[in-house]
């Protein structure tokens, strides 16, 4: 039997009708995948945003709420102790445009554990807590802050490794931070607080430093698979009219 010459270009078109119904299949499911997220996203901001604005509970209840599994990230909390100052660990960081470090403490509280503590922001110049002596309180303390989850690992290999020689941290270690001033055999908390706005003696170092930096790009994502999935659907289209028996090629 001979090949007529028009079924390889036949062949050929299925080919390529399949293709692009896979590649249209792909984008529609990449696109609801994007308003999926776009919904947990917007959840997660609303409890965050309700979260920040309820009563502050103390340090004890949201270290049981942590111990049962629950997310304890952005919960307002209330504690006491004494600052380390001597055994503060430093953050690199920038804030307001200027660059430096956040300041994490380690406070020790009546039972003797230790939880340590962002008090906030200092220039780079600053680091050097004999710049700033007004701001290394001896007294037992109140803070008023946020809870906030410490990362188990290094959060990507872009991140520098910790120099804890220099005592510049680029992630927060909490391990590394307390084995680093001796703190290794003390029990630490597995979480920190971010203390709030309240002014420190001398100005330094400047609390409430806390960042909700969660991007929500979903929508636009969505909006781009969708528009090419479109995109693709008007080409088949206009491949179809084309290829229809008495259209002009």
């Amino acid at each position: 039997m001979t090949t007529t010459p028009h079924e390889p270009a036949g062949g050929r078109n299925l080919v390529l009708l399949a293709l692009s119904i896979l590649v249209l299949a792909v984008l529609l499911a990449l696109g609801t995948w994007q308003v999926q997220r776009l919904k947990w996203k917007e959840a997660l901001l609303a409890r965050i945003d309700e979260r920040i604005a309820s009563e502050p509970q103390p340090l004890e209840e949201i270290a049981i709420r942590y111990s049962e599994g629950e997310d304890i990230d952005y919960w307002p909390v209330t504690l006491a102790g004494t600052f380390q100052h001597d055994r503060e660990r430093h953050y690199l960081a920038t804030w307001q445009g200027q660059s430096g470090f956040f300041v994490h403490t380690p406070l020790r509280l009546a039972d003797g554990e230790i939880i340590f503590v962002n008090r906030g922001f200092v220039p780079y110049d600053r680091k050097d807590p004999a710049t700033r002596p007004e701001g290394q309180n001896s007294s037992p303390v109140e803070i008023t802050g946020l809870a906030r989850m410490a990362p188990e690992e290094k959060p990507s290999f872009l991140v520098p490794d910790n120099d804890l020689a220099k005592n510049i941290f680029y992630w927060k270690d909490l391990r590394a931070m307390a084995s680093s001033v001796g703190l290794g055999s003390v029990p630490i908390y597995p979480f920190y607080v971010d203390a709030n706005d309240a002014p420190n003696p001398g100005g330094l170092p400047v609390g409430g430093v806390t960042l909700i930096n969660l991007p929500n790009n979903h929508l636009q994502y969505a909006v781009t698979w969708y528009g090419l999935a479109f995109a693709l659907v008007c080409v088949l289209i206009v491949w179809f009219r084309q290829k229809r028996p008495g259209s002009q090629t």
